[in-house]
Parts: C-alpha cells; structure tokens; sequence
C-alpha cells in the first residue's frame, strides 16, 4: 500500500470512495456506514477540492496501483494539533486492517510535518461500534460533544434529530 497526497485529478475517484463507504446500499458491504443514521451526500466534489487546495490541510490516500483503497483528511488546527477526518475505507477491504494503517500514516504526517503533539476527531455520537474502534487504537473521548450541522444538506440529511459529534483525542 502506498500512501499520497489527493490532487485535483483524484477528486472523482476520492469522491465515488467516500459515498460509496459512508452512504446507500454498497456502504453496508462494510461496518463503518452511516446509511442508518443519514441520507443524502457524505460529501462533495467541491468540498474535496477545497480541502486539497487549502494550505494547512490535505487529503492522504491509500492507493495500491492506481486504485484508492481509503482516504483520511488531515488538518493543522493549530496550538500543536491536528484533526482527523473523513477516515475512509472501500467497504470491500474493511475489516482488512486498512483503517489502522491509515491511522499510523496519519498520526505520523501530523507529528512530523506540522509537529503535532495531539490528533482529534469528531464521531457521530450513535456510532458506538466505531468510537470503540477508535479507543482500542489509542483515542480517548474527552468528554465533549458538539453539534451535528442539521439543516446542511451538504453534511447529509438526519434521519435522526438527537446526532451529535463526540470528540476524542490521541497523543502522537
């Protein structure tokens, strides 16, 4: 598995990942959808892009040949942290130990080219099978909790009105 940094000629294939990980029927070939809790868009070509255009942020990619097998969003947020997001992985490969290299890569971007000092994440608090995962790698629940954008079709439609995002944090 190699990992790289998204460009902009990555952005289709980057995009047809995610939905098909995160929403509809081909996410519930893997355990880490949320087609339960959303519908709607998990994100968009537009958002990519401004992601991998951003200058303290990037996109990793797990790419085996000229595949993308997953993806992780990284950004420097400053104050020696860094957040996590968009940890994606084909639903025909999860379960394959992808997520955790994916981690690893993560935690050691973040250290070495921003020197940071802690990586957080938000997960959907419902989500429990997943925050689990995360704890087993290292990822501690602080605690708190922030909103989840209802009524921002771009984040997905709630099939739920009660979601909200817990944060974990990790040293690296």
């Amino acid at each position: 598995m190699n990992f790289e940094r998204a460009r902009i000629d990555d952005i289709d294939a980057l995009h047809a990942l995610v939905e098909s990980a995160y929403r509809g029927e081909s996410a519930r070939r893997g355990w880490t959808h949320e087609a339960d809790l959303l519908d709607g868009q998990r994100t968009d070509a537009r958002a990519l892009r401004e992601i991998i255009e951003a200058d303290k942020q990037v996109i990793l990619l797990a790419k085996t040949g000229n595949s993308i097998a997953g993806c992780v969003q990284l950004s420097h947020v400053g104050d020696r942290l860094a957040y996590l997001g968009l940890l994606t992985v084909d639903p025909a490969l999860q379960a394959a130990g992808l997520g955790k290299e994916l981690l690893a890569a993560s935690e050691q971007f973040v250290r070495e080219q921003w020197q940071a000092e802690a990586i957080e994440m938000t997960v959907i608090r419902q989500r429990t099978d997943l925050i689990t995962y995360y704890e087993r790698r290292g990822y501690v629940r602080t605690g708190e909790h922030r909103p989840f954008p209802h009524g921002d079709p771009r984040f997905g439609l709630p099939k739920t009105p009660d979601l909200e995002f817990a944060v974990l944090r990790k040293p690296v």
